[in-house]
């Protein structure tokens, strides 16, 4: 059976991308950015959203199991629909795309989801598996990719309760103890729950696991 994770997006128009949109910022990410080719999407995310983003990175890396010529690995974007990580944008890219907000009744974010799921689902099959890494509480992913993907799309039960921080260190231990979550059906879980208790500090697992 093939294993295809989503990857929820980073925030493009938050306190860490004025870092990036400041025309006087001169690291090394920023300035890549700037060049015709720009920086991978995977790094630009993993520098606005730090801990979580890496882990879900992380851990779509170490367990995909794809169809040959499928990326096991596909981030949700607002205004692209699905695209792998290791693909490239500019910093006119990521100001766009900071403008169209996470919202399934904006065409913008929706239509080009809709349609990069639709062929995702084709080409994975009926047997194919979807995991989302990222929210299920609300609808602004689930929704769309419900309709499409049916009881083909999961997620692993043990995001429940948890916060972002709290779920991108989960995902790098099990990275670390190469130790897979369980996943279950979105369609008629439970998808809201008590905090579980908090993970113990692992030191450098961050630095361990750095793009």
């Amino acid at each position: 059976m093939s294993r295809i994770f989503l990857l929820s997006p980073a925030n493009c128009g938050g306190e860490r991308a004025k870092l990036l949109y400041r025309d006087a910022a001169r690291f090394e990410l920023a300035l890549k950015l700037r060049t015709p080719k720009g920086a991978k999407l995977g790094e630009v995310f993993s520098f606005l959203s730090g801990l979580y983003f890496r882990g879900k990175l992380t851990y779509a890396n170490q367990f995909a199991q794809p169809l040959r010529g499928l990326a096991g690995q596909q981030v949700i974007t607002t205004n692209r629909g699905l695209v792998r990580p290791d693909e490239y944008v500019t910093i006119d890219d990521l100001r766009t795309m900071g403008c169209v907000p996470i919202d399934a009744d904006d065409h913008r974010y929706r239509k080009p989801l809709e349609d990069s799921v639709s062929k995702l689902a084709k080409k994975i099959g009926s047997d194919g598996q979807v995991v989302l890494l990222g929210s299920v509480a609300s609808g602004k992913y689930v929704d769309i990719l419900l309709d499409v993907l049916g009881d083909r799309l999961h997620f692993p039960i043990e995001f429940v309760g948890r916060g972002d921080m709290s779920r991108g260190g989960l995902m790098l231990r099990c990275v670390r103890e190469n130790r897979e979550l369980e996943y279950v059906p979105v369609a008629g879980a439970t998808r809201r729950g008590k905090r579980p208790a908090k993970l113990k500090p692992i030191a450098g697992i961050l630095k361990q696991y750095s793009a």
